[in-house]
């Protein structure tokens, strides 16, 4: 059996195989993202967006587990994003009469003083400010994030919820290229293949989310089921069979999971290994023509 790596290097960067997603947690928050490292994630996945994330619990937790010698700032690997007002409630991170640049700025400020560090490893746009193509907010925000990644303040920069256009039309634009893109991944867009095969062709990481959640029907079906009889551990359980099937197609999945046993299992997919027949049959499951 091969071992998936645990980690993997992006531009000089150390990436996790998987990351700890910490959205939708509230006051849980931190105890979650304590037992997270506890269990071994070394990969935090946050947001500077307090309608569902609470970045400053985050912090908590990291600076926690770093006084208490869990693990050290330089085996982390901390992601936040920046929102624009549109996916914000009230508790704004930035001033909104501000130049967009300079609420990114202020975006980010804040994130390192909630994760309690003086640099991030990686800062998303959380999403373009339209639903086709990129518009000139974009390019305004954009280019502060590369200003901010020349100026060590993050290590890599990328971008979330996009299409396959939206991606192609940054990376012609950008003077600092996405190192990631982070999608909701479905299984019957054949796992997000239309993004997925623009990221392999440019050398940009993939971030899956949703992998589980969003597939619920199509993860059920008789021959996917199939695959996690013979490969999971104890024949049942389907979050690590998901996670190495997506390691193995190149992503790096995130888990949000606030089960501590779901947590061991689902590091425990760098254990398995599926056959290319069983990869194919997940990555078919419910597949649209």
């Amino acid at each position: 059996m091969t071992r998936a790596p645990a980690e993997r290097t992006v531009r000089g960067v150390r990436v996790p195989a998987l990351l700890y997603g910490t959205a939708w947690k509230e006051e849980r928050t931190a105890d979650l993202v304590r037992a997270a490292l506890g269990q071994g994630f070394r990969g935090i996945d946050t947001a500077n967006q307090r309608r569902h994330y609470f970045e400053a619990a985050v912090g908590e937790a990291v600076a926690g587990a770093i006084a208490d010698g869990v693990v050290a700032r330089d085996d982390l690997f901390l992601q936040t994003k920046f929102t624009y007002t549109a996916g914000q409630d009230h508790r704004l991170p930035y001033d909104p009469r501000a130049p967009l640049g300079e609420q990114v700025r202020q975006s980010l400020a804040s994130s390192l003083e909630h994760l309690r560090t003086d640099h991030v490893d990686s800062f998303l746009l959380h999403g373009p400010s339209r639903r086709d193509g990129l518009g000139p907010a974009d390019e305004e925000v954009w280019r502060a994030m590369e200003d901010l990644q020349r100026a060590g303040q993050t290590r890599l920069i990328g971008i979330s919820n996009v299409t396959a256009g939206q991606l192609a039309e940054l990376q012609a634009r950008a003077a600092v290229k996405p190192a990631f893109v982070q999608n909701r991944c479905y299984a019957r867009d054949g796992w997000d293949r239309e993004v997925r095969a623009f990221c392999r062709a440019h050398e940009i990481v993939y971030q899956g989310f949703s992998l589980l959640t969003a597939n619920t029907r199509e993860l059920a079906l008789p021959a996917v089921r199939a695959v996690v009889a013979r490969t999971a551990q104890d024949g049942r359980s389907m979050g690590p069979v998901v996670f190495r099937f997506a390691v193995q197609l190149g992503m790096v999945p995130l888990t949000g999971t606030s089960s501590e046993a779901h947590m061991r299992e689902d590091l425990a997919c760098l254990d398995l290994e599926l056959s290319e027949p069983d990869l194919r049959t997940i990555e078919t499951a419910g597949v649209r023509n």
